[in-house]
């Protein structure tokens, strides 16, 4: 009996140790100063082969689209909405019954914020996603990052 038990033991921790968390979207962040209170915040995607990220503009009923929340901080300002650059592709989804928006291999995001006044301060926030391929969606995930205004 207390062989069964070990051996069972053993076997869903070889299980465990075999399985792994999918982690197809790598992300990267960095700014660019525009000038001396101005600055354009990057916020890059990479997705894997056979893997989707969904636009900003995804419609309601769809999959979760991303979302760029910023961190309160006195010292900034946000001027618009972030941008979108890479290959937008929209599409049917019949999962879902509405028309995607969506991209591959590669997004970013680019987001201009103005300093009120020209000092060092951090850009803090997080990024709300979801990933899909021909067979699965992962649940929506969190990135938290925090960027150097210098």
């Amino acid at each position: 009996m207390k062989k069964g038990i070990i051996f069972v033991l053993l076997l869903s921790i070889a299980t465990l140790g075999y399985s792994q968390i999918q982690n197809p979207v790598t992300w990267s962040f960095s700014s660019k100063k525009i000038d001396a209170k101005t600055y354009e915040v990057h916020i890059v995607a990479t997705v894997d082969d056979g893997w989707h990220l969904y636009s900003q503009t995804t419609p309601d009923g769809g999959p979760i689209p991303t979302s760029i929340s910023f961190t309160k901080n006195p010292l900034i300002t946000t001027n618009r909405p972030a941008k979108e650059i890479g290959k937008l592709e929209q599409r049917h989804e019949p999962l879902f019954g509405v028309d995607v928006k969506q991209f591959s291999g590669k997004v970013e995001f680019v987001q201009k914020v103005t300093l009120k006044t020209p000092v060092k301060t951090v850009l803090s926030g997080v990024v709300e996603f979801m990933v899909c391929n021909d067979t699965q969606c992962l649940p929506p995930a969190e990135k938290k990052f925090a960027i150097a205004l210098q």
